[in-house]
C-alpha cells in the first residue's frame, strides 16, 4: 500500500521521496527502546530540517501513524519548515495511553492531533477519527486502490477456489478455520481449493485443511506474479476476512473477474462489489450456501465477475486515489 502511494502521487504530478529510514515501529511495549527511538527521531528532525532539500518540501505526508510505529520526525519537521502535514490510515488507541505503550500512544495522538489532513481508507476507520478530530482538521476518503491503471486480463473461471491470505495466529488462522468449516459444510463433491500463502501457522492451516485430502492444494508463498496467475484461473475467491483492515486480496480477486465469497465485516465491505454477503454470527453455512450457488450457476458466477471487475475499474485504480490525492493536496499546499 505505501509503495501504491508514492505512485499515486507520482500519477497525480508530484516527486514524492522517501527522505528517511527511520523505523520507529516497537512491537513488544519495552520503554527502554522506545526512549531509544525518541531520540534517533530527534537527530533525524535536526538532520531534515538542517538539508539543503527541506526548502523545496511543500508537504509531508506519513503512512500508517499508529500506537506501535507513530511518527516521531514528521510533525517536529513539518512545524518548524512551516509546511502541511497529513497523515494516511491514522489510528486512534487513546486506550493505550497508559501502559506499556504509554509514551508511544501519546505521539500517535500527537502525530493525529498535529495533521491537517488524515487520509481514511474504510469508513469503519472513519468513526473514531471524526469523534476525536480537532476543528480544523479534514477527514478525507481515500479508497483503497491497486497500483494499476488498468484491470489485468479477466479470469477463465474453469480452475477452483482460491484463498489467499498469510498463515498465522489469531484473525488470519480464524479465517482458515472458518474455511475449512465452510467446506465441510459443501452437498458437491467435485469443489477443488487453491491456497497461497505461507508463515509460521502453516502446520495448524495444513491441520484444518487435512480431511479434504488432495482438493486443497497449499502452495505456500507465491509470487504477485504466480497469485495472478492462479486468479485468473479460479473460480471464485473464499475469504471470510476476519477482522481485516479491508484486504487487497480482495481488490486483486474482484479486478481478474473473481467473484468474491465473503463476510460481510468492517473494512472487508468498503472494497467488495455490491452483493449479499452473510453476517459472521451466521457461520459457516451461508458461506458454503453461496459458494454452491456460484460453483453451479456459470451465469450467476459470470455476472458476479463482471459486476466486480466494473467496481474496481470505477472506485479503485491508482486513477481515482491520484484524484483523491491531488484534490486534496492542492487546497492545503502554498
Amino acid at each position: 500500500m505505501a509503495r501504491g502511494i508514492l505512485s499515486a502521487l507520482e500519477v497525480a504530478g508530484y516527486r514524492p521521496a522517501v527522505v528517511s529510514a527511520l523505523r520507529s515501529r516497537e512491537p513488544s511495549g519495552n520503554a527502554a527502546a522506545q526512549q531509544r527511538l525518541f531520540a534517533e527521531a530527534r537527530d533525524e528532525i535536526t538532520r531534515l530540517t538542517a538539508s539543503d532539500q527541506a526548502q523545496t518540501w511543500r508537504a509531508w505526508i506519513t503512512y500508517h501513524n499508529y500506537y506501535k510505529a507513530p511518527d516521531l520526525i514528521g510533525p517536529a519537521v513539518s512545524r518548524a519548515l512551516g509546511i502541511p502535514y497529513l497523515l494516511i490510515e491514522a489510528t486512534r488507541a487513546r486506550s493505550r495511553l497508559t501502559g506499556s505503550w504509554s509514551a508511544f500512544a501519546r505521539a500517535a495522538e500527537d502525530a493525529s492531533d498535529t495533521a491537517v489532513v488524515i487520509f481514511y481508507l474504510t469508513e469503519h476507520d472513519a468513526i473514531t477519527l471524526a469523534d476525536l478530530r480537532p476543528p480544523a482538521q479534514q477527514l478525507v476518503h481515500l479508497r483503497p486502490f491497486l497500483a494499476r491503471d488498468a484491470l489485468p486480463p479477466e479470469t477463465s473461471g474453469t480452475g477452483g477456489m482460491l484463498s489467499v491470505g498469510m498463515m498465522r495466529q489469531g484473525d488470519k488462522l480464524a479465517s482458515y478455520r472458518i474455511i475449512a468449516q465452510t467446506l465441510g459444510e459443501l452437498r458437491r463433491k467435485d469443489w477443488r481449493l487453491d491456497i497461497a500463502g505461507d508463515g509460521p501457522a502453516r502446520a495448524d492451516v495444513g491441520t484444518l485443511m487435512a480431511p479434504f485430502g488432495n482438493r486443497v492444494r497449499l502452495h505456500g508463498a507465491l509470487t504477485p506474479e504466480k497469485t495472478q496467475a492462479l486468479m485468473q484461473e479460479a473460480s471464485l475467491l473464499l475469504w471470510p476476512g476476519v477482522n481485516e483492515a479491508f484486504g487487497m486480496a480482495y481488490l486483486e480477486a474482484q479486478a481478474a473477474g473473481l467473484p468474491v465469497v465473503a463476510q460481510d465485516r468492517p473494512g472487508v465491505r468498503d472494497v467488495l462489489a455490491p452483493g449479499a454477503y452473510p453476517a459472521p454470527e451466521a457461520g459457516a453455512a451461508p458461506l458454503a450456501e453461496l459458494v454452491e450457488r456460484l460453483l453451479n450457476d456459470n451465469g450467476a458466477r459470470q455476472k458476479a465477475g463482471q459486476s466486480a471487475r466494473a467496481h474496481i475499474k470505477a472506485r479503485h485504480l491508482i486513477g481515482s486515489a491520484a484524484d483523491t490525492l491531488a484534490d486534496t493536496l492542492n487546497g492545503v499546499m502554498t
